[in-house]
């Protein structure tokens, strides 16, 4: 943590000590704008409408958020402009205080940098358990934040300050109120203030979220931490005076610390590795500080000759730097009386810059051009996000990069140059080749990972090198844009692919697309021929537009199965006439299934043996004498028949949000006989984990083809559709279909 100092607000902003006060939080004192600060709070005390004392008036709460945020921000050693922003920011939200006002009595940058703030509430919507919506004035909203980030990335820290001071007093909230408050802090902005390499803020804003959102975890970990406390401090502190003695022999000046383990990032761990408190090596910590980069090395190799190190537990951040900056080793020993021990080593100036991240690197302090490259290098992706913005069509693809950008998890790989590059967690090769160049991705036939052969569809790990194997001519294939085939990760990847097809001849789109999806409906054994209500749907004016479309990739293949599923004709409610009385509004689960049936209690539901449903396909249930309900695909011709016949005994079901079983499914598989081919199917199966309950074939010697019929377990329609492609792409195999009686 960065050590301030300790600085009391004054409670009466009318007192003419508080310039002095304001004094205080301004990192360096020859930056302080003494004139600046004196018309801003005139301007505040203008605004009181009483003679009492300011901090008892109307407007106590917001001197008091005001005063606390600045002192935040003083932590990020800001200039005098950004702390008056903040101090004002308050006012201006709860329109006491216009925009105009603040031009004219502070400055037009202050001004600039509270509208600037005001913008970041752009950022709100793209929380991670939210999609982004097709809201174009939300999506223009982010593409200002976005420029204003880049041109005054203060903005965001008095956001920042702003959200964490929330979060502090969030406590004092309704339960309701504070769950809210914390969700959005966790999804939006800890994650912000993590890819700008504000550590503290970030570990803060996230402990406090989950001790609103989790409570319990956090009261079980925060009381293993303290009854452990005494004994963990005494074994600390005899660790580092073996370290240290060993460092003072070496003429090695160094500053050694216990690092506070914080309690979300313990429970993280525990969830990744899915051990309890006990398997959690690095609650032990040392942290120890060096002048010099070289100090860092010769440190580590004094640690690693005092006690074993743990194999695969090294991190070197220092000569592979974080793509938000962050610079450190970490590793992990077997310390005195055989306890794990994690240990990290960093430079005075690499610890600063893992506090205050992007803070570090203000122009303003060091002369112009001093710190210019730690401050762009930190805000780089900010301004690639910018550039691709230009080449964006669908302008939502720019909501999703900066999600993926911000909120999802990063790893890092290397180009044979030795060049570091940032992707997706879960990315592939030819996200890497579209990330290296966009002619790279398009010629992309294969790839290398540290010299050895991979599949396109392997995910990437930090720390390979990947080595891109390309063809001179030839463009991408239509199977990259399939989620299910797994090839790219990255939005910024799938919209180069769509855009190259885009270019191709519309024609073949149109045909590519319409064998698409009637594949696509044969596989789900979906009957539908209304192709030009299905293009209105889309905006499109006739079928063939619709077709190129998806030839294109324009429209992904589930979106458009899902709008064909919603034109079915709609059931008829059930009326109190009916076999089961109905109580409307409400939603209830029956016990036996994973299926909720509108207005009914507990019944009995089945899982009808002819069409075979599994999350994911659009269901109906029927209501059957003595067999409770059954449940059935919403295209199942025996349902649409017993609709024509019985319209009373419909139902509306749908899946539960958490399924917790598997489903059987049959499929169908056509092939030319070939020598190992019923091996290959299971061989596939068993590598996906899926369970094969019944398996029969049927040869024909005259046209040496034969019919695999096969009965597997899946959770889900996404399963699905995965397993057909994969057997789809078995040598061959001619097609996969899945079977409905």
């Amino acid at each position: 943590m960065v050590q301030v100092k300790k600085i009391s607000p004054p409670s009466d902003l009318q007192d003419d000590s508080t310039i002095a006060w304001f004094e205080q939080l301004v990192y360096d004192p020859g930056q302080f704008d003494r004139d600046l600060f004196v018309r801003t709070r005139q301007l505040i005390i203008s605004k009181q409408p009483h003679e009492s004392d300011f901090a008892t008036g109307f407007s106590a709460e917001l001197y008091t958020q005001s005063i606390e945020i600045a002192i935040i921000l003083s932590e990020l050693r800001v200039d005098s402009a950004t702390l008056v922003a903040a101090i004002v920011y308050s006012f201006v939200e709860s329109l006491q205080i216009g925009l105009d006002e603040i031009s004219q009595h502070c400055s037009t940058l202050v001004m600039q940098k509270v509208k600037g703030v005001m913008l970041m509430d752009a950022v709100r919507g793209l929380q991670t358990h939210q999609s982004v919506g097709n809201d174009s004035v939300q999506i223009e909203n982010l593409r200002k934040m976005l420029l204003v980030m880049v041109d005054d990335v203060t903005v965001v820290l008095i956001k920042l300050a702003e959200r964490l001071y929330a979060l502090r007093i969030a406590k004092d909230q309704p339960d309701e109120q504070r769950i809210i408050i914390a969700q959005e802090v966790n999804d939006v902005y800890a994650p912000l203030a993590n890819r700008l390499g504000i550590g503290h803020i970030k570990w803060e804003m996230e402990d406090l979220a989950f001790r609103y959102l989790n409570r319990d975890a956090y009261i079980n970990i925060a009381k293993h931490l303290a009854e452990k406390r005494v004994a963990r401090e005494v074994y600390v502190e005899s660790v580092l005076k073996a370290i240290n003695s060993a460092l003072l022999d070496l003429n090695i000046n160094a500053e050694l610390m216990g690092r506070a383990k914080h309690i979300f990032s313990i429970w993280k761990k525990m969830q990744r590795k899915q051990v309890g408190f006990e398997d959690i090596y690095d609650v032990r910590a040392v942290r120890v500080l060096v002048p010099k980069v070289q100090d860092c090395y010769s440190v580590l190799g004094v640690v690693h000759g005092l006690w074993k190190h743990i194999p695969k537990e090294f991190d070197d951040y220092v000569a592979t730097p974080k793509e938000n900056g962050y610079r450190s080793l970490h590793t992990a020993v077997i310390g005195p009386g055989g306890k794990t021990l994690e240990i990290q080593i960093r430079t005075h100036e690499m610890h600063q810059e893992s506090e205050l991240g992007v803070a570090a690197h203000w122009k303003y302090k060091e002369g112009p051009g001093a710190t210019a490259g730690g401050y762009e290098a930190k805000i780089s992706w900010l301004r690639q996000l910018l550039e691709w913005q230009d080449e964006v069509v669908d302008s939502n693809q720019l909501a999703e990069e900066f999600k993926s950008q911000v909120f999802e998890e990063r790893i890092y790989v290397f180009t044979p140059q030795g060049k570091l590059i940032d992707l997706p967690f879960g990315s592939t090769a030819l996200d890497f080749a579209y990330r290296v160049h966009t002619d790279v991705g398009h010629r992309c036939r294969g790839a290398k990972s540290n010299g050895r052969i991979i599949t396109l569809t392997q995910p990437l790990e930090t720390g390979q090198r990947i080595e891109i194997l390309t063809s001179k001519t030839g463009g991408p294939s239509r199977d990259w844009l399939s989620e299910q085939r797994g090839y790219i990760k990255s939005s910024r990847a799938r919209h180069k692919v769509q855009q190259w097809f885009k270019l191709q001849d519309k024609g073949k789109n149109s045909v590519a697309g319409k064998l698409l999806l009637e594949k696509e409906l044969k596989k789900n054994a979906f009957e539908f021929s209304d192709f030009n209500a299905l293009a209105s749907h889309f905006n499109y004016n006739s079928r063939d537009e619709l077709f190129a479309g998806i030839g294109a990739g324009d429209k992904g293949l589930h979106q458009v199965m899902n709008a064909i599923r919603a034109l079915q004709p709609l059931v008829e409610p059930v009326t109190r006439e009916t076999v089961v009385k109905r109580q409307p509004k409400i939603e209830k689960r029956s016990k036996s299934s994973d299926v909720l049936v509108e207005g009914v209690g507990n019944l009995l539901t089945r899982i009808a043996g002819c069409c075979k449903p599994v999350p994911g396909d659009e269901i109906s249930g029927y209501v059957t004498l003595n067999r409770g309900i059954m449940i059935h695909r919403s295209d199942c011709r025996y349902l649409l028949a017993s609709k024509e016949k019985s319209p009373e005994r419909i139902l509306e079901v749908s899946w539960t949000h958490q399924v917790n079983k598997r489903y059987l499914i049959d499929l169908v598989i056509k092939a030319y006989d070939r020598k190992g081919l019923l091996s290959d199917v299971t061989l596939l199966m068993a590598n996906e984990k899926i369970s094969v309950t019944r398996l029969n074939t049927m040869v024909n010697q005259k046209r040496l083809d034969l019919k695999i019929d096969i009965q597997i377990e899946v959770a889900n329609l996404s399963s699905v559709s995965r397993v057909i492609n994969l057997v789809e792409q078995l040598p061959n195999v001619i097609s996969v279909n899945r079977m409905s009686i």
